[in-house]
C-alpha cells in the first residue's frame, strides 16, 4: 500500500488534477455573488448634458431673449427618469363632444355684400359673466406648459430682478399696445391705409407689416368685441378685413424671436378660430369669416411673417379649441362643486 505522502506527490504532478477542482468548490460565497448580474443604476440613463443644459439656462447670467415659445422649440425639459407617463399625456387623441359648427350657413349669402367699407364695426366690449377667450386659454393649459411658463419667468427674474422683470413686462404690454393703435388708426380709413408711405411709419413694428398692410382691403371690424351665443364666451378681435381676396379674422402679434412656421405661435391660431366661430355666430355680425391671419411685427423692422390658415386649417384648430373650451368647463365644475363629506 502506498503512503499517503507518496499520494499527495502524485496528486501534486497533476496539474488537471487541480485545474479541474478548482472551479467545483462552491464553499466561498463570494462566488455567488460574483456570478450574480451588477444591479444597474437607473440615473446611468439620464442623459446628462440634458440636464447641464437646464442648469445653464436657468442660472445663466447672460441676458437672453428666451420666450415661453422659445423654451418649448429649445425643448429644455429634462426626460423623466420614472417610465410612468406624465399626467398630461394622453395615449389617445381626445374628441370634442360638442357639435357646434364652426361655419354658419345662414350668413353665407349675406357676407359677400358690404354695407359701407369706408366705416368698420367697433363694437365696444361689455364684461359680463362670460369668460374671455385669452382666460379660458390661460386656465387650460397643459401642466408642461405652466412649467415652461413658470421657468421662463424665474429665469428673467434672475437677470433682471423684481423690479426690472416688472419693468419688462410692461414695456412689453405698452409697446403692444401702442402698435395696436397705429394700425387702427391706419386701417380706420381706406384712404389713408393706400397712402402709407416710409414717412407715416412711427415705429420699427408697423414698417415690419407694412408689405402686409398694402395687401389688405375691405376692412369690416376694428378693436371690437365678438361673443358666442351658444358656447358663451367672448373676446376683442383686431381685425376683419380682406386679405388677398379672402375674409379673414386677422391678429397682430409682436415678438422679439422669428416665427416662420404657425407652429411657432403657440396658442394663437386657437384664438384666431375663437374668434372666427364666435363672429359666424354673433348676430351683430351679418357676414361670415372662414378664413384667419396671425401676423407676427418684429421691433427692428424687418419683414412680418404671415400665417395664413385657410377654411380647412381653421376647422381643424376649431375641434382643438372646443376641447379647450369643455376642459374650461369641466374645470369650473369641479371647482364649483361641493366636496363630499
Amino acid at each position: 500500500m502506498q503512503s499517503l505522502s507518496s499520494i499527495c506527490k502524485k496528486f501534486g504532478r497533476s496539474s488537471r488534477f487541480f485545474g479541474e477542482l478548482a472551479p467545483s468548490v462552491g464553499f466561498s460565497t463570494s462566488c455567488y455573488f460574483h456570478n450574480q448580474k451588477k444591479k444597474k443604476n437607473p440615473y446611468q440613463e439620464v442623459d446628462q448634458n440634458k440636464y447641464s443644459n437646464l442648469i445653464s439656462s436657468i442660472v445663466s447670467t447672460r441676458i437672453s431673449s428666451q420666450t415661453p415659445e422659445s423654451l418649448i422649440q429649445d425643448d429644455l425639459l429634462y426626460r423623466p427618469v420614472s417610465k410612468c407617463k406624465a399626467q398630461d399625456q394622453e395615449s389617445e387623441p381626445k374628441v370634442t363632444q360638442n357639435t357646434i359648427l364652426f361655419l354658419n350657413p345662414e350668413k353665407r349669402n349675406v357676407s359677400k355684400t358690404l354695407t359701407d367699407s369706408s366705416i368698420p364695426l367697433k363694437i365696444p366690449l361689455q364684461k359680463n359673466k362670460m369668460p374671455s377667450v385669452t382666460r379660458i386659454l390661460q386656465q387650460t393649459m397643459t401642466a408642461k406648459q405652466i412649467l415652461i411658463l413658470e421657468r421662463w419667468k424665474q429665469q428673467m427674474i434672475l437677470k433682471l430682478g423684481e423690479d426690472g422683470f416688472a419693468e419688462y413686462t410692461s414695456d412689453i404690454f405698452l409697446q403692444g399696445k401702442h402698435f395696436h393703435e397705429e394700425l387702427e388708426a391706419m386701417l380706420s380709413s381706406q384712404e389713408q391705409l393706400k397712402e402709407l408711405d416710409e414717412k407715416t411709419i412711427r415705429s420699427g413694428y408697423v414698417a415690419s407689416v407694412q408689405h402686409v398692410l398694402k395687401e389688405i382691403s375691405g376692412v369690416r371690424a376694428l378693436e371690437s368685441a365678438v361673443h358666442h351665443e351658444t358656447l358663451k364666451y367672448l373676446g376683442l378681435i383686431d381685425c376683419v378685413a380682406e386679405y388677398r381676396g379672402k375674409l379673414c379674422v386677422i391678429d397682430w402679434k409682436t415678438s422679439e424671436k422669428p416665427k416662420p412656421f404657425i407652429q411657432n405661435t403657440y396658442d394663437n391660431p386657437l384664438q384666431v378660430v375663437a374668434y372666427v366661430g364666435a363672429i359666424n355666430h354673433d348676430i351683430n355680425y351679418h357676414f361670415e369669416v372662414q378664413c384667419g391671419l396671425i401676423v407676427v411685427a418684429y421691433k427692428d423692422g424687418s419683414p412680418a411673417h404671415t400665417h395664413f390658415m385657410d377654411s380647412e386649417l381653421c376647422s381643424q384648430y376649431w375641434s382643438k379649441w372646443l376641447l379647450r373650451l369643455e376642459k374650461y368647463t369641466e374645470k369650473g365644475k369641479n371647482q364649483t362643486s361641493p366636496n363630499p363629506d
